[in-house]
């Protein structure tokens, strides 16, 4: 793709395309970026292109670089002033005369970096080095602290309240080491029903959350049976729903919808689950957005940060991918899971 002048059949492009002068200014959008941007082309000709951007100077930076190269644009936000942000992938040209072309597609929400990308191996091989070192002290540690428990039986009440504290503490990490260590593998695959798996979530949600957080359904009968791990769905889904409880939600919604053609990484699948869990909380820390689904990382001070990297980890053994989309008040985490097994590769 190189930067033109807009060809004749521009109207009837889908794709939405803007396009900027030498200077960086716009000269002119086609109807489909109008209508994705939900502004008129009126206020966006003679705009500098990179002001569009409502997050971060990527095109900016970009656009100083005196070459006539291409960008790749894997997560773009745009917007004018006190307008609604929109969200894109896509690439950002330069003709040789210095005129620009960007080209977008359209997307809801942007699936984190995969961890097992992310966290370099050797690093990850350093953590479970850590974790099985720690082993031995926290089973000494254990050990001490039952036996300071039994004899602190009936005396200091205090004292007693402080052993329990470090007992509890001990578990806590020791539980943290075994998923470290030893996640729990794979079971064959069988059939299952989707909302079978959200039914025992549910269940679980009910028990611990109480009459704290309003759980909704928002089911499409529709969706058939795929094949899969019921038991790896149930702890991945349970995690994202544990998560949206403790981000101080009121009402915690669970939606399954059927995509057609829908792109999971680089194929499109013919037929898509799309499940939400869609919650009211204070949403993701800005600090946190961009490794969220790392090992370790967490918005609490007692959290793990396990939860999300299991969920990505288990719908990338179902091909399938996980991503979300935040702000105060609406957060809702999607995970995409091919039904059938028919697959084409994304041009």
């Amino acid at each position: 793709m190189t930067a033109s002048d807009a060809p004749p059949d521009l109207e009837q492009l889908a794709t939405p395309l803007a396009w900027a002068g030498p200077d960086g200014n716009v000269r002119g959008v086609n109807p489909a970026f109008v209508r994705w941007l939900g502004v008129s082309a009126r206020r966006l000709i003679g705009l500098p292109l990179s002001a569009l951007e409502a997050q971060g100077q990527v095109l900016a930076h970009f656009m100083a670089r005196d070459q006539a190269d291409l960008l790749r644009l894997d997560r773009l936000a745009l917007a004018l002033p006190g307008e609604s942000v929109q969200f894109a992938q896509g690439w950002l040209g330069r003709s040789d005369d210095g005129r620009w072309l960007l080209e977008l597609h359209p997307v809801d929400e942007f699936a984190v970096a995969d961890p097992v990308q992310a966290l370099p191996s050797a690093l990850n091989a350093a953590l479970k080095g850590l974790a099985h070192e720690l082993r031995n002290p926290l089973a000494g540690l254990k050990g001490a602290a039952q036996l300071l428990a039994r004899r602190s039986a009936g005396r200091d009440p205090e004292e007693g309240e402080l052993i329990a504290l470090i007992s509890s503490e001990i578990e806590r990490l020791n539980n943290l080491l075994e998923q470290l260590l030893s996640p729990q593998p794979p079971q064959p695959p069988a059939r299952l029903n989707i909302h079978a798996v959200l039914e025992r979530v549910l269940r679980l949600a009910e028990s611990e959350a109480g009459w704290a957080v309003r759980l909704q359904r928002d089911y499409d009968p529709s969706i058939p049976e795929f094949i899969g791990d019921a038991d790896r769905l149930t702890q991945a889904i349970w995690n994202l729903v544990r998560n949206a409880m403790q981000a101080g939600s009121s009402t915690v919604t669970l939606r399954t919808r059927v995509d057609h053609g829908a792109r999971i990484a680089e194929m499109i699948h013919p037929l898509v689950l799309r499940l939400e869990i869609a919650d009211d909380g204070r949403g993701v820390p800005e600090d946190l957005a961009e490794h969220i689904f790392l090992p370790l990382v967490s918005g609490r001070a007692e959290g793990t940060g396990l939860g999300l990297a299991l969920a990505q980890q288990v719908a990338r053994e179902h091909r399938g991918s996980l991503g979300y989309r935040s702000r105060p008040g609406h957060t809702v985490f999607t995970l995409l899971l091919p039904l059938l097994d028919d697959v084409a590769e994304v041009p």
